[in-house]
């Protein structure tokens, strides 16, 4: 398969949309991510893609935590100031609105439907500009119930980050 078929392909999968919060001391961050997804049942895991040379990275290794902010589709606008990274918007945590997460301390979102606290289980070295997080569920909180139909998607925003 080309190039171009294997970006085509990778293109065809769907991907929700979330925003990764961070905690180390007092510094705290928020970016977006689609490359979420749950990997163990017990303990309850998730794994996250993360490019090495982010701000959040560095989070992550020195404080240990994450959470996942989910958004339902109707909150699209809430997300969107996270989309810039902290090179491009330094200041972005001083005016976003998030209250600290119970167990982690990591920022949960103004708008956000729920959110998942992890502590950080592994850090993989996928040998590639990603590296994967695994983190263990701690917490968890709902503030808009709904089911996945209703989460935010690359696909709802006409994005796209593959290929």
């Amino acid at each position: 398969m080309s190039e171009d078929g294997i970006k085509a392909a990778l293109k065809m999968m769907a991907y929700g949309f979330y925003s990764i919060t961070s905690k180390a001391e007092d510094n705290v961050n928020a970016m977006v991510a689609n490359w979420v997804t749950q990997v163990s049942f017990e303990p309850r895991q998730i794994a996250f893609a993360l490019q090495k040379t982010c701000y959040t990275h560095a989070l992550i290794e020195k404080g240990g935590v994450f959470a996942v902010n989910i958004f339902r589709k109707e909150d699209a606008e809430a997300i969107k100031p996270f989309t810039k990274s902290r090179i491009k918007n330094p200041d972005k945590m001083k005016e976003a609105e998030y209250e600290p997460a119970p167990e982690t301390r990591c920022p949960v979102l103004e708008g956000s439907a729920a959110y998942l606290e992890c502590l950080v289980v592994r850090i993989v070295d996928t040998g590639g500009d990603h590296d994967l997080i695994v983190g263990e569920v701690v917490g968890a909180g709902v503030t808009k119930p709904g089911d996945a139909s209703e989460t935010l998607s690359l696909l709802d925003l006409g994005w796209s980050y593959a290929g």
